[in-house]
């Protein structure tokens, strides 16, 4: 046998070292034998490899792969698979999951009653310019006079809350404004100081 000493081969993309068990003499005759019957690199790369190489390359060729479809689509129909994906996502959480507290409350509601006035005031103003015959103020006067006292009483109600929490809790929203109230102690006193009011003006307006 040849020299026991372990030279190092170098190809383009491996280099490795020799077992001391295989001499130079072994590797040529491999390397003839191999190019004789047409093998050539690709061999040698194969049987020289690191064994975690060969390990990698067999378990390629084990695992199956997954076939990927291409599907050719108009561009209108990104719109339509964005739709579908937004359909998917989870909701974000909503009221459900946070304590009820008064400034959050209060804050909605604000925002509510004010909407609900506004709607109602624009509404009444448009018909009355479209019929002021109809709905000017002694047929209005009429028509509620005819009324059963609970039904007069519970619009009094329906009418009167609204309008004065708006009025109270917009001068809140003043005095945060001009910097008073802040703090959370002193946001809900006023918040509560609100409801107090709301409730007395209510009741002093049904009464009337």
């Amino acid at each position: 046998m040849g020299s026991l000493e372990t030279p190092i081969y170098i190809f383009p993309t491996i280099r490795f070292r020799l077992s001391p068990l295989v001499s130079t003499n072994h590797f040529s005759t491999f390397t003839m034998m191999s190019a004789r019957i047409g093998l050539g690199s690709a061999t040698r790369r194969v049987a020289f490899a690191p064994v975690i190489g060969r390990n990698q390359t067999v378990l390629r060729t084990l695992i199956p792969k997954r076939g990927v479809q291409i599907q050719s689509l108009p561009p209108s129909a990104s719109e339509e698979i964005l739709n579908a994906q937004r359909l998917k996502r989870p909701s974000s959480p909503h009221f459900t999951i946070y304590q009820p507290q008064l400034t959050w409350l209060g804050s909605i509601a604000n925002r509510v009653t004010g909407g609900a006035l506004s709607a109602l005031l624009y509404g009444f103003s448009l018909a009355y310019l479209v019929a002021p015959d109809t709905f000017d103020s002694a047929h209005i006067v009429e028509f509620v006079a005819g009324l059963p006292d609970y039904v007069k009483y519970t619009g009094k109600v329906i009418l009167a809350a609204p309008f004065t929490f708006h009025f109270w809790n917009g001068l809140r929203h003043l005095s945060w404004d001009m910097g008073k109230f802040l703090s959370l102690k002193g946001a809900y006193r006023a918040g509560y100081a609100a409801l107090g009011a709301t409730v007395i003006s209510t009741v002093a307006l049904v009464l009337m």
